[in-house]
């Protein structure tokens, strides 16, 4: 499995706006993938700006496979919902589910 683990800086205001466009605009397409297992929106109790976003994937190669044009054409989609430059990516990383025998 892998992770997709993403930070974003959301100011407070507009927290619980960009958690619902999220869920209307990104959800629904993953979704359709294969490979896609869950998606999780967290939120620092103590960091009100702060959002991660966590993907499961079954393995990297079915994450990478979705179309880059199918991603920017969802990313224009959610930043024309929520509007310019109200959110920003702090940092994206790519985790690996270490297994034990």
């Amino acid at each position: 499995m892998v992770i997709e683990y993403l930070k974003f800086f959301v100011s407070p205001e507009l927290r619980e706006e960009f958690i619902e466009k999220d869920r209307e605009i990104w959800s629904p397409p993953l979704k359709n993938y294969p490979g896609f297992i869950s998606k999780e929106v967290w939120i620092n109790p103590e960091i009100a700006e702060e959002i991660i976003i966590i993907v499961r994937w079954q393995s990297r190669e079915q994450w990478k496979a979705i179309p880059i044009e199918t991603i920017d054409a969802t990313e224009r989609k959610f930043a024309a919902s929520l509007g310019e430059n109200k959110y920003k990516l702090l940092e994206s990383k790519e985790y690996q589910l270490r297994k034990f025998p």
